[in-house]
């Protein structure tokens, strides 16, 4: 929540330029104060500055989830269930992770057991909903976990955590120097 108040004070003052490139990962349509203002204000600014401007899917961007946590309740009140629809579609839509300057893998959540290569992101079909299990799933869910070797059970009750082994291999064997992700939840 705070970082969309931030994000919004800085559309305010005019302060918002996306160079050289920006990158939202995070699930931003539940989350937001002004979920209608921060949609627009989106995907204007991914058709004005397509080349410096990117909107990774995150795991409340799908049907069954964002109806749980208000985001269809408030277009259904606004706007009506079309509406909902057509932002689920767009939803569909968005791509899975991204990689920033040949080093940095960029996702909302985190790993998988079932990824080897990238291009099993790129095959990855869309539209497409978010399947209960397997890549696309966990590239949206898991977790990293300072306690765990290897793969652990997760406590949300979906996908894995991921110990510190798993990233530094994950990051030897793609050529890679950081992830960075989003779904994280604030102690």
């Amino acid at each position: 929540m705070a970082n969309t108040r931030i994000f919004f004070g800085c559309l305010s003052m005019g302060a918002f330029h996306p160079s050289p490139i920006t990158c939202f990962l995070e699930t931003m349509w539940t989350e937001a104060n002004s979920p209608w203002k921060l949609f627009a204000f989106s995907w204007h600014t991914k058709l004005k500055y397509p080349e410096n401007f990117f909107l990774l899917r995150g795991n409340h961007e799908c049907a069954s989830i964002n109806r749980i946590y208000g985001f269809f309740d408030e277009c259904r009140r606004r706007y009506g269930t079309k509406l909902w629809k057509t932002f689920t579609d767009c939803f569909n839509c968005l791509p899975i992770a991204a990689i920033i300057d040949e080093k940095i893998f960029c996702c909302h959540g985190g790993l998988s057991p079932d990824l080897q290569s990238m291009e099993q992101i790129r095959r990855i079909m869309r539209p497409t909903d978010v399947p209960d299990t397997g890549l696309l799933c966990d590239l949206l869910w898991s977790d990293p976990d300072k306690d765990v070797s290897g793969w652990g059970e997760n406590d949300r009750g979906v996908s894995f955590t991921f110990g510190a082994d798993v990233v530094t291999k994950f990051l030897n064997r793609h050529d890679l120097d950081l992830i960075c992700r989003a779904h994280q939840v604030s102690s």
